[in-house]
């Protein structure tokens, strides 16, 4: 049997083989052992069958839970998903960045925390999850600001008049556009929206916890709060505890992101939750896609009522 049928066995083509011929190069392969070597595989092809995916912090509930929709979907589809974490600094991020092109990725997904890529993707298709546009790119958000005004419009709806937001830092992915959506809100509703009445911090438990326990300290005290993360707001209760304020009696939170952390906190967070399955799909659609699209798509959000904000569910 020559090396040329072989090939054509292990990397399914360029040209057809017979199915008996076909099983005896399998056969032979699974009596020797043999598994075809991927890094070389990729550079003779140009090509990795991989899906890159940079975000800012794995740890995070959601960051974790959206790597994971990706990669199901990625693997359904024959991909498998390298995945680079950030760690919230943007060097970083371009280096892994840098990494996953020079491995030859099919298509990469990004979370980027900076508003403009100085990395030379060399053609790789790329696709941005924020809120940022980056011309000739193609990127995909939800509605943050349409979710945070819902989330505050709630808040609102429940008779709550100090309505603070606890934030994610500026720049990182959805924190601008969920302040603004907060504003908004409370603009329409005839409400303050001061610097008192907002902290920002990482997008960590850690983070929300040192910020709500600077803002629920304050005078006169808030009688509401939209945080900008599940983990965040994890801390914030944690932080209520504390300070003897009871959630939702003192404090009604709404969150977003809509994670399985909002579904086991104590009490059980009401949350804008994303649509992970939506985001997966039209992500790798994007860098999948023959062309693939450019400019940026919009993902709508729905607000999921839980007991944090007063209701009863």
């Amino acid at each position: 049997m020559s090396t040329a049928v072989v090939s054509y066995v292990v990397n399914s083509g360029p040209r057809p083989v017979a199915p008996a011929t076909r099983q005896r190069v399998l056969d032979a392969m699974a009596a020797l052992g043999y598994r075809p070597n991927a890094a070389a595989r990729a550079l003779r092809l140009r090509r990795a069958t991989a899906i890159g995916l940079v975000v800012p912090d794995v740890s995070n509930t959601y960051f974790g839970a959206l790597a994971r929709e990706l990669s199901d979907r990625a693997f359904t589809a024959g991909y498998g998903l390298l995945l680079g974490d950030s760690n919230n600094d943007p060097e970083r991020e371009r280096a892994q960045v840098e990494s996953l092109v020079d491995r030859q990725v099919d298509g990469l997904i990004v979370l980027s925390l900076e508003p403009g890529s100085t990395v030379e993707l060399r053609g790789t298709p790329t696709v941005y999850l924020d809120q940022r546009s980056r011309p000739g790119q193609a990127s995909i958000v939800i509605d943050n600001a349409g979710g945070a005004r819902t989330a505050v419009e709630h808040l609102v709806g429940h008779g709550r008049r100090r309505i603070a937001h606890l934030g994610g830092l500026a720049g990182a992915p959805g924190a601008d556009d969920r302040a603004r959506g907060w504003r908004e809100a409370l603009a329409r509703a005839g409400l303050e929206s001061g610097a008192d009445l907002s902290v920002q911090a990482d997008y960590s438990r850690e983070g929300g916890h040192a910020a709500a326990r600077d803002l629920l300290s304050r005078r006169p005290r808030v009688d509401a709060v939209f945080v900008a993360s599940d983990v965040q707001a994890l801390g914030l209760l944690r932080a209520a505890r504390e300070l003897g304020i009871s959630v939702p009696q003192d404090l009604a939170v709404v969150s977003f992101d809509g994670t399985a952390d909002a579904v086991f906190s104590d009490p059980p967070l009401t949350a804008v939750e994303q649509p992970l399955a939506r985001i997966a799909d039209a992500a790798l659609s994007a860098v999948l896609g023959q062309p693939p699209p450019r400019g940026r798509q919009q993902i709508a959000v729905d607000l999921v009522i839980r007991r944090s904000c007063g209701c009863t569910e």
